[in-house]
Parts: structure tokens; C-alpha cells; sequence
């Protein structure tokens, strides 16, 4: 049996957990095979969005949960990264663990958090339970990971340290040979509400009207009609044409790879976007705003310690803030070779001999009615075994999910046909 895996098979449920999924792929198996299932859902990530996360799979198809537990090549990779909602990922350990239970081998199985974790830790740890690792993106959620398991009885060694995947790039140099560059990392839902939305966009004018020598990009996550993790109510694109005053010449809308957009990036600004992150470990100068407060509904309260909160008049005034290096090392930014452990972790599993059964936290016997009542919404039954129909969901929502599904893609299409040239207009790149 060979000591390295050879497949790695990346299961995602959006581009936000495709991008976080496949990176963990190649931090923990660089060499293999990497095979994508997408997860059937109104966020089932989009050929641009694919191209934008810059992470090609050498094979991809889209599924059901309740496909995969009879389903062969996903039960003969060496890894599968389970880049899913908790609630998903209880129920397809719980499926998994039973249908592969009279197999000589099976894949190790790994899970953690696209980014940070600052509301219902227990509540999406728990649900994580069962899985062979479960990845703490820094020594703080690490710690508190462990302590949990160990509560409640969970094998506290599941939880390994280890960093964001996509942390990298090169250490920021200012650059004469460009204008100064403020980009705001645009969240879907975060601020929410349409007043709040065109205000932040009025500041990010305003302050392109107040230093016409910088460039000031807003950087996009999704054409209207494209679905992420998180639904997008007012997205950006429509409401810079309600702008109070027209739009600044040097106020751009932007996609496109993250990584490729800092790396002409002088000043991060968002509210709380784990782009924060990414920027602070180039040692960008990086603003969490405090506009709309330093709130757990924001999520910007994770950033207290990093002495990076920040206000528009601050920002307008000049404000170039630097990360804490003590809040950032305590967050796993700028750590050396992050997935070692990882690495080191997966092949002590198959040094050990043959892997026990997935056994989530959750069994029908600790907590049957919640149990009962994502295994239902995501297609199983009790025994794991798929629910007539496939889905669980019935023929009327599968009808009508198809209907919305065709509706979304209809929206996009549009938004390549008529937003799009709109958008070039006014600079996009």
C-alpha cells in the first residue's frame, strides 16, 4: 500500500469552500490527482467562478449527497476534503461511515472552516465530529477545538493545526510604477441591507474624489445572477448607479483572483472579509472598518486584538494601519509550512493499519432528532441509505429547485450580455 496518497478528491458546496477545499488539496497532497464533486445546490460554483478561484480539477462532476455513498471512485480516493456545510458533513460521515464500513480501505476523510470562526463554534464543530482530521486554522482555534472535543468526548488528536490554504504571495513592496491602491474586499452579506451598502459605496467614492492620485477598486465576488456561500441581496454592481454624485474615474469595479488583485494592492479596507487575512500575511496595510460598529453580526469583533480597526474619516485622513504580530501569529498568519502536521497526520492514519469506521459525535442514540433531521434534508435515512427520490426533498421542491436553478441561469447570462459591458465602462479590469 503505497504511504502517500495518490487522489485526492475535494467535495464543495460553492467557490468560497471549492477554493478553500482545493488549496487544503494541494497544501496536503501536492503531487496527485485532484478531482472536484460539487454538491447540486443554488451555489454549485460557475465556470468563471472556477477560473477566478485559479485552481483547476483534473476531473470534475456535480452530485447529490445521497449519490456518493454507493458511489466508487469517491470511495477509493486516498483523501476526500470534505468542503461543506457542518450540517452536510454530519450526515454524509454518518452515510459514509455505515456504507463503508465492510470496505478493506477507505479514504481518509478531512474537514475544517473556510475562514475564521467567530459565532457558533460548538454548533459547527460538533456536526465536524467524526471526521479522521479536522483542521484548526490557527493555534487559537486549535486550542479551542481540542478543549471541546475533549468535553464531550471526541479524540481531541482529530483536531489538527495548521492555516488558512490560500495564505501567500509576496511580502508587500510599495511600487512607484503604479498609483497608490486602496481595494475594498466586497462581502455578500456583510453589511446587509441596501441603505448600508450604497453608503459604504458613497465613502469608497468619496474617498476616490478626495485622492484623485489613488485608485480605489472594489473587488467583486459574483455577476448578478451567480450564487457564492452567502445569498448577495444589493450587489455593488446595481447600486453604483445610484451614486448621490457620478461615479470617479478612479473608482473601479473589479474580479478576478484575489491574490492577483493584492499583489497591486497598498491598502486593504473591509468589514470583515478573511481577504483581511490574506492581506495582513503580505504585511499589507489593512483596514477592518468600524462604520456600521465592531459587532458579532458583522463579524468584525475578530479583529479586536489586531490593531487594524478603522474608520472611513480615518482612511481619508490617511490611515495606514499594520497588523498586531502577536495577534497575527496567534491567528497562524505568516507560519512556515503550515500542513505539516496535516501531512504528518494522514500518514500516521495509514501507517496505523486499517481505519476504524467514521463514527460522527451524533448518533441516532445522543441526539436522534437532529440527526434525523439533516440526514432527511440531505437525502438519507436513518441507516445512511438514500431516501426514495434521492434527495429527500420531494418532486415539488426538486421542481421547483430546478425552475430557481434555471432562473439563476438565465440571470447570468445577462449579466454577461448587458452588466457586464456597463460594468467596462466603468473600468472594470
Amino acid at each position: 500500500m503505497p504511504s502517500t496518497p495518490r487522489r485526492v478528491v475535494v467535495l464543495a458546496d460553492s467557490d468560497t469552500r471549492w477554493k478553500w477545499g482545493a488549496s487544503v488539496a494541494r497544501q496536503i497532497a501536492p503531487e496527485h490527482t485532484l478531482d472536484a464533486y460539487f454538491l447540486r445546490t443554488r451555489a454549485t460554483p460557475t465556470e468563471r467562478q472556477l477560473a477566478e478561484v485559479g485552481i483547476r480539477p483534473d476531473s470534475q462532476r456535480e452530485v447529490t449527497p445521497a449519490e456518493l455513498v454507493d458511489d466508487e471512485e469517491f470511495a477509493s480516493a486516498d483523501i476526500v476534503v470534505l468542503a461543506i456545510i457542518g450540517g452536510t458533513a454530519l450526515a454524509l460521515v454518518h452515510s459514509l461511515g455505515l456504507a463503508w464500513q465492510a470496505r478493506a480501505t477507505r479514504p481518509v476523510t478531512v474537514t475544517g472552516y473556510v475562514g475564521v470562526v467567530y459565532e457558533k463554534m460548538v454548533d459547527g464543530l460538533l456536526t465536524r465530529a467524526g471526521a479522521d482530521v479536522v483542521l484548526a486554522n490557527s493555534a487559537y482555534d486549535n486550542d479551542r477545538f481540542r478543549d471541546v472535543f475533549a468535553n464531550v468526548g471526541v479524540d481531541p488528536d482529530t483536531v489538527v493545526e495548521c492555516a488558512l490554504p490560500f495564505l501567500g504571495g509576496d511580502p508587500y513592496v510599495p511600487s512607484p510604477d503604479r498609483p497608490f491602491t486602496l481595494t475594498f474586499a466586497v462581502q455578500p452579506s456583510v453589511p446587509r441591507s441596501r441603505g448600508e451598502r450604497l453608503t459604504l459605496l458613497e465613502r469608497a467614492a468619496a474617498h476616490a474624489r478626495r485622492h484623485p492620485e489613488r485608485l480605489v477598486l472594489m473587488k467583486l465576488r459574483s455577476l448578478p445572477g451567480e450564487h457564492t456561500t452567502h445569498v448577495e441581496a444589493n450587489p455593488y454592481q446595481e447600486l453604483i448607479g445610484d451614486l448621490a454624485e457620478p461615479s470617479p474615474h478612479n473608482l473601479q469595479l473589479v474580479y478576478g483572483n484575489m491574490g492577483e488583485v493584492l499583489d497591486r494592492t497598498d491598502l486593504l479596507v473591509t468589514v470583515s472579509s478573511t481577504a483581511a487575512l490574506e492581506s495582513m500575511h503580505r504585511n499589507i496595510p489593512t483596514a477592518i472598518l468600524t462604520d456600521f460598529g465592531v459587532r458579532e453580526a458583522l463579524g468584525n469583533h475578530y479583529f479586536v486584538e489586531s490593531g487594524c480597526l478603522a474608520s472611513w474619516d480615518e482612511l481619508d485622513a490617511g490611515a495606514l494601519p499594520r497588523v498586531d504580530p502577536a495577534w497575527a501569529a496567534a491567528q497562524g498568519i505568516g507560519k512556515s509550512d503550515p500542513y505539516a502536521a496535516t501531512r504528518a497526520r494522514i500518514a500516521a492514519l495509514r501507517a496505523a493499519g486499517p481505519l476504524p469506521q467514521l463514527r460522527p459525535y451524533y448518533s441516532p442514540q445522543r441526539a436522534g432528532i437532529y440527526l434525523g433531521g439533516l440526514l432527511e434534508r440531505n437525502g438519507f435515512d436513518e441507516k445512511g441509505r438514500p431516501l426514495p427520490g434521492g434527495t429527500g426533498d420531494g418532486t415539488l421542491k426538486s421542481a421547483v429547485r430546478g425552475v430557481t436553478r434555471r432562473g439563476a441561469k438565465r440571470l447570468y447570462r445577462m449579466g454577461y450580455q448587458r452588466v457586464a459591458p456597463a460594468l467596462r465602462r466603468w473600468g472594470q479590469t
